[in-house]
């Protein structure tokens, strides 16, 4: 079982993310978005990212900041247009950005079969729309599946409540979200959290994300949204 460390900063954290890593990056627009742990991967330098989150940037902060500094040449996610998209929306129109578009349920259960060992699943969301072209089919009991790939991250960057010194996670209601599926789904797991409190200090049926997962907790002012 690998040891939690505890970075002193954010920075610290993320200093060995390389250029062209997969980063999965939890939350539901800024519910669970891990923030600081964006700025300072914006700091720390890397690029050509391909960035898998639910939503493609709010504003001009966190996931948005990463796409206007041209960190990122694809984001694969469920909605990439929001009244607030505008920095994503401006990067695909100038054709300097990819997207893959994938129904959230998809997300969501594409990493969760990463996580798994799931080699490859059949689902029926999208058949019959352009998102099924080029894609695998097999009809199963009378209806059309489409095959899909797990996603695999080199890095998820998410944001939790709590973690006790072990490394153990709890998250804040819907600030929840997408985390527990991405800690299971990369290779290397940072969480940020407001609190880090002794082991055996946590209710250990409210622990969402076990140790074994977590591979860095840095504490930051306003970890969990």
């Amino acid at each position: 079982m690998s040891r939690t460390q505890f970075p002193a900063s954010a920075l610290d954290a993320v200093a060995d993310t390389p250029d062209g890593a997969t980063v999965l990056v939890g939350g539901f627009g800024l519910a669970g978005m891990p923030s600081e742990l964006i700025d300072a991967l914006i700091e720390q330098g890397a690029g050509y990212l391909t960035i898998v989150c639910n939503n493609a940037g709010n504003g001009d902060t966190g996931l948005a900041a990463l796409l206007r500094a041209g960190r990122v040449r694809k984001v694969i996610c469920s909605f990439p247009r929001q009244s607030d998209s505008y920095v994503f929306d401006e990067l695909y129109r100038a054709g300097k950005i990819e997207l893959e578009l994938v129904p959230q349920g998809n997300l969501a259960e594409r990493m969760r079969a990463a996580g798994a060992g799931i080699g490859a699943f059949y689902c029926p969301t999208a058949v019959g729309t352009p998102l099924a072209e080029g894609k695998e089919t097999r009809v199963i009991d009378g209806r059309t599946y489409l095959l899909e790939y797990p996603i695999h991250g080199d890095v998820a960057l998410i944001s939790a409540w709590r973690a006790d010194e072990l490394g153990n996670l709890v998250y804040r209601k819907t600030a929840r979200n997408f985390g527990p599926v991405m800690a299971t789904a990369a290779r290397t797991v940072i969480a940020q959290v407001t609190d880090v409190v002794p082991a055996g200090s946590l209710d250990p049926e409210a622990v969402v994300t076990p140790r074994i997962y977590v591979d860095r907790v840095v504490r930051v002012e306003g970890g969990a949204r």
